[in-house]
């Protein structure tokens, strides 16, 4: 799913009071990770991903590793932080999804 750029504006101005709830450190994107992040976009929709110093990762491969692997949508990059946004896989956890799609 692209999201326009409606959908996007609503989605950065309801991660604006969100902290960030997983770190990409000196170990990089790895399965861990990547597992992590899954399961908080099946609990959550939308998330923030921080990169942190130490690591080499650079902020726009990592969203398209993420985009091409999980099937996550970028809403915004900015610094070292990544808003990222899925449809939950469980029905009771669709919240967001629901508004988004009748922006």
């Amino acid at each position: 799913m692209t999201l326009t750029s409606k959908q996007r504006a609503f989605l950065t101005s309801q991660a604006h009071s969100l902290k960030p709830i997983v770190q990409i450190g000196k170990n990089g994107l790895n399965d861990q990770i990547k597992t992590s992040i899954r399961q908080a976009l099946d609990a959550r929709e939308l998330i923030k991903v921080t990169l942190l110093q130490n690591t080499d990762e650079d902020i726009h491969e990592v969203a398209e590793i993420l985009e091409e692997e999980i099937g996550v949508d970028t809403v915004q990059k900015i610094g070292r932080v990544l808003i990222l946004f899925k449809k939950s896989a469980k029905k009771e956890n669709r919240k967001l999804s629901v508004k988004v799609r009748d922006i």
